[in-house]
């Protein structure tokens, strides 16, 4: 048994210095990873600061036709919410697949972006593990690594990113706001994920004691044309091994404008900027989908257990893609790749936060 103090924050200026004067201390939100670990022996904090009763719940319009989603809004209240569904389908969907309906009920949008690594490797408090022991070894680069990443990987970690709706966030720049011992910041989505490079532990560039307040998501008319695409090996209580939010504007059968992120082959989630960058301006036909998608997986990292991942994300953007053009095209334009991305389906996939 660990002793673990407890203390229930009454404002957000209490949490943040709550938990920056004490490097052993921790927040507690949704508890649905945190307890986990804690469990598990992954974790190791004296002191939980629990801040449930801070006003951070909001999902609001912003004048500009955005959102601002608190960061202990529910995911289960953010997927439901009409204007999200209208104008951002995709992170519905995300949301959606990313869980069951009693984790949702749960789980915070804050803490699902900060969920950790679903490695086996890293949970079994025992295996070497740079994200949890730094300087210990990747157990995964030689070991059972079918669930791993193939993309933006390193020699000292391989782990992949678990979040779901941080890919559709991805895909949609949104910006994560915070607080902190040196007050508010905002950082770009793209900017919030650290690769794991020679500091796989480092996973976010914020400091101890920094607190998620709300998650901004700009206005972006192209987004009520979207979705997301989940790849796994079951419908329900599984994670993605291949996932992909898209959206797409299309002009006299020419792709106007197009975001794309992929989930489950990454060790963040993943902007596709090679795909949007050959899509704009090119016709909607097959052959273009699955160029785009083979020139943005041209620098896939895979090992001899999850290098299937490296097609199966080609078809999977290919199939979302489609499905977002259906009818606005071309037909199959020179064949590129065919057949379906088996596995997706549209059960809750188990990504708590």
């Amino acid at each position: 048994m660990r002793p673990i103090s407890y203390s229930r924050a009454t404002d957000t200026a209490t949490a943040v210095a709550a938990v920056s004067a004490d490097p052993t201390s921790d927040f507690l939100a949704g508890g649905t990873t945190e307890i986990d670990l804690l469990r598990q022996n992954v974790l190791h904090p004296r002191r939980l600061v629990d801040i449930n009763g801070l006003p951070l719940t909001g999902i609001e319009t912003t004048p500009e036709g955005g959102l601002r989603i608190g960061a202990l809004a529910r995911m289960s209240e953010v997927a439901a919410s009409p204007t999200v569904r209208e104008r951002f389908p995709l992170i519905s969907q995300a949301l959606e697949l990313g869980a069951s309906a009693q984790l949702r009920h749960m789980a915070s949008m804050g803490g699902n972006l900060l969920q950790r690594a679903r490695c086996s490797y890293y949970r079994d408090a025992v295996s070497p593990c740079n994200k949890r022991d730094p300087g210990t070894g990747c157990s995964a680069v030689e070991g059972f690594s079918r669930g791993h990443a193939v993309l933006g990987t390193s020699e000292h970690c391989i782990a992949t990113h678990p979040s779901d709706v941080a890919v559709a966030l991805m895909a949609v720049d949104a910006r994560v706001h915070t607080l902190g011992p040196q007050g508010e910041r905002a950082y770009e989505f793209d900017d919030f994920f650290l690769p794991p490079g020679d500091s796989p532990h480092r996973e976010h560039p914020m400091e101890h004691g920094e607190l998620i307040t709300a998650i901004e998501v700009p206005a972006m008319p192209l987004a009520r044309h979207s979705l997301y695409l989940k790849v796994r090996d079951r419908e329900s209580y599984e994670f993605a091994l291949v996932s992909v939010a898209a959206a797409v504007s299309v002009v006299d059968g020419t792709i106007a404008d197009v975001r794309v992120a992929l989930g489950g082959v990454a060790t963040k989630p993943w902007r596709a900027r090679r795909v949007e960058d050959f899509l704009i301006g090119a016709r909607v036909n097959r052959g273009n989908f699955a160029q785009a998608a083979r020139v943005e997986l041209i620098e896939a990292r895979p090992t001899r257990m999850n290098a299937f991942k490296i097609e199966l994300a080609q078809r999977a953007v290919v199939r979302a893609l489609e499905t977002l053009t259906d009818g606005d095209g071309d037909g199959d334009g020179d064949g590129g790749v065919h057949g379906d991305a088996h596995g997706d389906g549209d059960g809750s996939g188990r990504s708590p936060a």
